[in-house]
């Protein structure tokens, strides 16, 4: 069956995340999305896990789903939304920050850990609260080296998964500029062969990483690092698999582009580390701006934060624009409520006009993927005002300018 699924959000137990993500508030926003399977995040938090615990109970193998008892009745209600009968399948995942010294470098390396069942989750608690604070914050702080961690999870767990986490963030990251390593086998050693995959992150796409022959045999997995309900499935996967923990980790490790169909993908340039620069100087650069001026900030004169495009132009192999055989496609979006604002010509998109615009729009065509990637021109331009189907359709065919992000601060987007 096609899944679409978003592996790595937060919940309320992790720093700036919006209290408001609940598991009922999960299940209800991903339905509104689009999204099959949704990962719990922060698995490891022992408040969050027991609401896991409490609030999920099993469906297939591997996955769980909100019993009945405390899901949300406007699906139930509602016979408009398309997606009414569909509910949302989690599967246990956790974000972990690991920061140590290797190579004589300080690395500060973010891995996502996907977990097959309650019981492996609590094991990796429990070994991992051995080693360091896992109460202080939902995605934990460990003085743990990458390899390490890795050991640990597969010693557990042989079906347990270790994904690099936004593997380009210069800050945070497997590949970043700051803190990271230039290959995968540098990071990982002798567990180096059981990391069959990488999450791109929002400030790179597939195109951008297939410049690295390296990565060849790396599936590139995107997910929405989400910290509020408004912005799961800004990323995300869509597989044709069996609606199962396996039929999913088996279909993004085929790399098989009948199996794992596409990525959904922000705009890289939309993302907070895209281009380089100085946030506190207003200085923004592009690679090549940035080599000229040898990392060097020209305000402040101190170096600026290189971001992801120049990281990934230091370590390709090939030119822009070289496509792998049996790439796995993908199709870039913008969220439907910042569409929507644009069209009002708004600065928010959380205003109450927009989310009941929002709200509208989905009640008439099912879900937020239905609206931005499947209706066609005529069903939009039926179900919403005229302005907001042709912004639709000029992010579909890329008519749009996108300010670069830089150095924590997100892109700006302007479709009009």
């Amino acid at each position: 069956m096609k899944i679409i699924a978003d592996l790595h959000i937060h919940s309320p137990y992790a720093r700036a995340v919006s209290k408001k993500m609940t598991l009922e508030n999960l299940d209800y926003w991903a339905r509104l999305k689009g999204i099959d399977v949704l990962g719990t995040g922060d698995f490891t938090h022992p408040a969050w896990i027991k609401e896991i615990k409490a609030k999920l109970e099993p469906a297939e193998e591997g996955l769980y789903k909100l019993k009945s008892e405390i899901r949300n009745p406007k699906f139930e209600t509602n016979s408009k939304f398309k997606n009414s009968n569909i509910q949302t399948r989690f599967l246990l995942t956790v974000e972990i920050s690991s920061i140590y010294s290797k190579g004589g470098k300080t690395r500060r390396i973010h891995n996502l850990i996907f977990a097959p069942s309650i019981e492996t989750a609590e094991k990796i608690n429990t070994r991992l609260g051995f080693l360091g604070n896992i109460k202080s914050d939902g995605r934990p702080i460990l003085g743990l080296d990458a390899k390490e961690l890795a050991k640990i999870v597969f010693n557990i767990d042989p079906r347990a998964v270790v994904i690099p986490a936004h593997a380009w963030t210069p800050w945070f990251s497997i590949f970043g500029s700051m803190s990271g390593f230039n290959t995968i086998e540098e990071c990982f050693d002798e567990f180096a062969p059981q990391i069959f995959a990488i999450e791109t992150g929002l400030s790179s796409d597939p195109a951008m990483n297939w410049r690295l022959s390296k990565l060849d045999n790396i599936a590139l997995i995107s997910n929405s690092d989400s910290h509020s309900l408004r912005r799961i499935g800004r990323e995300a996967n869509i597989l044709e698999a069996e609606l199962s923990y396996d039929g999913i980790i088996d279909a993004i490790k085929s790399r098989d582009p009948a199996r794992f169909l596409s990525t959904i993908e922000y705009f890289p340039e939309e993302g907070m580390y895209h281009f380089d620069g100085h946030r506190n100087c207003d200085v923004r650069m592009a690679p090549p701006e940035t080599k000229r001026a040898k990392k060097i900030c020209p305000k402040c004169g101190k170096p600026v934060t290189v971001g992801v495009l120049y990281r990934v132009d230091e370590l390709a192999d090939r030119p822009e624009g070289f496509r792998p055989e049996r790439a796995i496609p993908y199709k870039n979006m913008v969220p439907l409520d910042e569409i929507i604002a644009e069209s009002f010509g708004v600065a928010s998109a959380t205003t109450k006009k927009v989310q009941a615009e929002y709200m509208s729009i989905i009640e008439k065509l099912g879900s937020e993927f239905a609206v931005l990637f499947d209706a066609s021109r005529a069903e939009l331009e039926v179900a919403m005002r005229p302005e907001i189907a042709e912004g639709i359709m000029r992010v579909r065919e890329g008519r749009l300018h996108i300010e670069p992000g830089y150095d924590g601060t997100y892109g700006k987007v302007k479709i009009f």
